[in-house]
């Protein structure tokens, strides 16, 4: 199988996802429509640096937890 045309199981916030082979959690987040100013992300338990999400390709099985931040008082 091509790796540009095949598909990857992951899970986020819990749930069940398909991406294609050679996403990175910044194209995951986009893809979300996620504000990357106002998110944290976790790839398998380890929180990432937002420099490194353009860089960190997803593999399968990965788990990714992304979390908004919210200011209040």
């Amino acid at each position: 199988m091509d790796m540009l045309h095949s598909r990857l199981s992951i899970f986020v916030n819990g749930r069940a996802r398909q991406v294609s082979a050679g996403t990175t959690v910044g194209e995951l987040a986009a893809e979300c429509r996620l504000d990357s100013h106002r998110l944290l992300v976790e790839l398998n338990g380890q929180t990432l640096l937002r420099d490194e999400w353009p860089k960190r390709a997803l593999a399968h099985g990965d788990r990714v937890e992304f979390v908004r931040i919210v200011a209040g008082g």
